[in-house]
């Protein structure tokens, strides 16, 4: 829907918050119960490769336990996470309410009539259950255009509590940022439940770096950065990672990541900030456009 014109002012395009909050509902559903298609050619393709005949079977089991979510309706996981989003705002669009409190009941809905798993407690320390898996965790960005675009990541503490922050030196350099990704992996092992897409964040602050990475789980397995020397370091990262043989579940194999994705931003003269997001082998997400 779109607001009034006036003479000598911009059009603005008005969404209301109930659409926003039902896109969510449907998100939040549709990434716990459906593997995103990024994510199934990337398995696919791992059993294909793999050369354990342990770490095929474990993989073909992690197909089959995929199928029969989607069939059945029951989530690819237990842990149905703690819902992350990206939010990207056109600066030509309004929201007829508050946003934040939009996005937060759709989780509330989704979460609730869709039978998953309630997994935040309001206080990090007294831990009482919030009962409904909100609050959300949100980032906004300010885009150009007329469009609100919404990236839903629920996040499993499986693989998020294997991640790490790193703040290095400058003097550390390209070779010490490459230790941190592999030391981050392999302190991993087979409690991120891989095989494991890695996200990776280099440069900007201590919270940049790790928004970063967070950010870098959602671009599709098999995409590359423009960048030409962080493409090459995804691909020897890759490499590096799946020499280990950790291996899926952790049983040995050549597959123990599907994917590194690295971001990168500006930083200080005094710091090389690195960030590791580890996530599972479903890295669920999903995307909606209003």
């Amino acid at each position: 829907m779109r607001g009034k014109s006036y003479p000598g002012k911009m059009i603005m395009r008005t969404i209301s918050a109930e659409a926003v909050t039902q896109a969510v509902k449907e998100m939040c559903i549709e990434a716990n119960h459906y593997l995103a298609s990024d994510m199934t050619a990337s398995l696919d393709k791992s059993i294909e490769t793999e050369s354990s005949p342990l770490g095929k079977q474990i993989l073909c089991q992690l197909k089959e336990n995929l199928k029969i979510a989607g069939e059945d309706m029951i989530p690819i996981c237990q842990d149905t996470g703690m819902a992350v989003f990206f939010v990207e705002i056109g600066g030509d669009v309004h929201v007829d309410g508050n946003l934040t409190d939009a996005i937060n009941e759709g989780v509330r809905r989704g979460y609730t009539d869709g039978y998953l798993r309630k997994s935040v407690v309001g206080d990090p320390l007294v831990r009482v259950n919030t009962g409904d898996n909100t609050p959300a965790v949100i980032h906004y960005d300010i885009v150009e255009g007329d469009r609100l675009k919404i990236t839903i990541a629920p996040k499993g503490f499986g693989s998020e509590n294997m991640s790490r922050v790193f703040m290095l030196k400058p003097a550390d350099g390209e070779e010490g940022v490459k230790n941190a990704i592999l030391t981050a992996a392999k302190d991993a092992g087979p409690n991120a439940c891989p095989p494991m897409v890695v996200g990776v964040g280099i440069g900007g602050t201590f919270e940049k770096c790790a928004i970063l990475a967070k950010k870098a789980l959602i671009r599709p397995v098999g995409e590359h950065n423009s960048i030409e020397w962080v493409s090459k370091m995804e691909e020897e990262m890759l490499e590096r990672i799946n020499a280990t043989g950790i291996g899926p579940g952790g049983l040995g194999g050549n597959t123990t990541a599907l994917a590194v994705n690295i971001n990168t931003y500006p930083t200080h003269i005094a710091g090389l900030p690195v960030a590791v997001n580890i996530c599972c082998h479903v890295n669920r997400h999903a995307v909606r456009e209003l």
